[in-house]
């Protein structure tokens, strides 16, 4: 069934990269299969998520894994689980005042905004935001000047979104973590290398399932025994309002085995396909294009054009615009759209989406 006809939607050529508002990612036969599997069979569901926990553990070599519905379930399960330590009267009655441990220290300039701010999912754990540093910087010191008796735990947010300037690396955040015997949660929810953090010695690292790993929508929260354990524990809290079907638990299992034998396209490759594609760019008038990698550091590269200061004819933001008003709409990352600046994310982008791209682009820039 063609269902873009049944509801009357818009096809759309995701050039923005793996967006949650675009549905994140395009699954493999393999993951879809396992989903179908999933659907069709019951089972019970402590074992299936302990099961699936332990067999994805025992792939990254990690102590333990805990499959949640999304990313931001993991930021919320975790706080929680921090906060509560094991308690079950917490996890019934999980903002009680009488838990007076409930600040998360986090450096400013990664309080941001990734489609719903990161302090919402603090809160909804049940805990209190406290900044550290500044909107451009944050050092080891601003960290720990302001932890006190009330701190439950560090969050470190890895991320395009977040501050990259002057930013104390993950490393000297685990001394500090660990010099004060803080938890340190890292949200790496886009981030590609799936043992990077655990090694470095984050006690809780959260995935996104849906954006590099490719799976459906899920999460996964990795890490020690003692704190993926207490996090567990939130199933039977706040956790129900975020439970996973068992589909996409043998879904994003089944991701995970194939991301660690495929592994992502190499940088190497999307530079390889962007090439051509910027050259025929650049033969446009009003716009400048060129190659440009990942501003958060990741393997990513992606075509980046410039909008001329002197073009009367379109803006970017009328570019961004026009591009999403076509049918397919075609979504570019537009962060920079002010500065007359936008690009192509080519990750999910087929050969013949990347002509009706240039298509498009010769249309509106003639």
């Amino acid at each position: 069934m063609d269902y873009y006809k049944k509801y009357d939607l818009k096809k759309v050529i995701n050039a923005s990269g793996k967006m949650s508002i675009l549905g994140v990612s395009i699954y493999s036969e393999e993951t879809v299969s396992a989903q179908v599997f999933g659907s069709q069979h019951f089972f019970e569901m402590k074992q299936l998520v302990e099961h699936t926990g332990n067999h994805i553990a025992k792939l990254l070599g990690v102590e333990s894994a805990y499959i949640v519905s999304s990313a931001s379930a993991g930021i919320a399960q975790s706080v929680a689980g921090i906060i509560g330590m094991g308690s079950k009267a917490h996890v019934y009655d999980p903002y009680n005042q009488s838990m007076t441990k409930r600040e998360i220290v986090i450096p400013k300039g990664h309080n941001v905004d990734y489609g719903t701010p990161v302090e919402v999912m603090v809160q909804l754990g049940g805990g209190k935001v406290v900044e550290a540093g500044y909107a451009n910087m944050c050092s080891a010191d601003h960290i720990e000047n302001i932890i006190t008796a009330q701190t439950a735990a560090i969050l470190y947010v890895k991320s395009h979104h977040a501050v990259q300037k002057s930013m104390l690396s993950i490393s000297e955040t685990v001394e500090i973590a660990h010099k004060f015997d803080l938890p340190l949660i890292v949200d790496a929810a886009a981030e590609e290398d799936l043992k990077k953090y655990y090694e470095l010695g984050a006690d809780i690292t959260i995935y996104s399932g849906a954006k590099a790993i490719e799976g459906p929508s899920s999460g996964v929260v990795l890490g020690k025994s003692e704190w993926i354990d207490k996090i567990k524990m939130q199933s039977d809290g706040i956790g129900r309002a975020m439970k996973i079907g068992k589909e996409n638990i043998l879904g994003l299992s089944e991701a995970i085995e194939a991301y660690l034998v495929n592994g992502a396209e190499s940088g190497e490759d999307m530079k390889n396909r962007l090439d051509s594609f910027v050259r025929e760019l650049n033969t446009l008038t009003g716009i400048h294009s060129k190659i440009i990698q990942d501003t958060a550091g990741r393997d990513i590269y992606r075509a980046q054009i410039t909008v001329d200061n002197d073009n009367q004819e379109i803006s970017a933001t009328q570019l961004v615009d026009k591009l999403k008003q076509g049918d397919p709409a075609i979504y570019t990352r537009d962060y920079q759209k002010n500065n007359g600046i936008i690009e192509f994310d080519v990750r999910a982008v087929s050969l013949e989406d990347m002509q009706d791209i240039m298509d498009r682009m010769k249309a509106l820039m003639k």
